[in-house]
């Protein structure tokens, strides 16, 4: 059996996502998500950086910048989504920026009206 990669801090931001779903419930937008987060984070002195850049490359020119939302102790990316649109999207572009980057363990979470979705998506390469 594979073990959970960064299991207590994974466990960690995901018991902070859920209090920020009980404060705030769904139906916000990504940046309240995000900075209730940043906020929570703060307080729980996590380290963390914001809107990571990745730009999106063909023969060395970019053609696309794409930005996550946050990377928590230089270990995990997190990606906040406020529906389900473009869901797929994102799990497709953060398992290459974890790729990419050498980068272990990418979480997205989505907000919706049942509840918090959580979705881990570990780079085993």
């Amino acid at each position: 059996m594979t073990e959970l990669i960064f299991k207590e801090l994974s466990y960690k931001i995901t018991g902070l996502i859920f209090e920020i779903y009980n404060l705030i419930g769904s139906g916000q937008s990504e940046k309240l998500y995000g900075d209730a987060l940043a906020e929570i984070l703060n307080r729980e002195k996590i380290k963390f950086k914001r809107e990571l850049y990745f730009p999106i490359k063909i023969n060395d020119k970019v053609i696309k910048k794409q930005y996550f939302d946050f990377i928590i102790d230089d270990k995990i990316v997190i990606e906040l989504k406020a529906n389900d649109k473009y869901y797929k999207q994102a799990c497709s572009q953060l398992f290459k920026y974890l790729k990419s980057c050498n980068l272990q363990l990418g979480i997205i979470y989505r907000f919706s009206n049942e509840g918090v979705r959580v979705k881990r998506i570990p780079n085993y390469y």
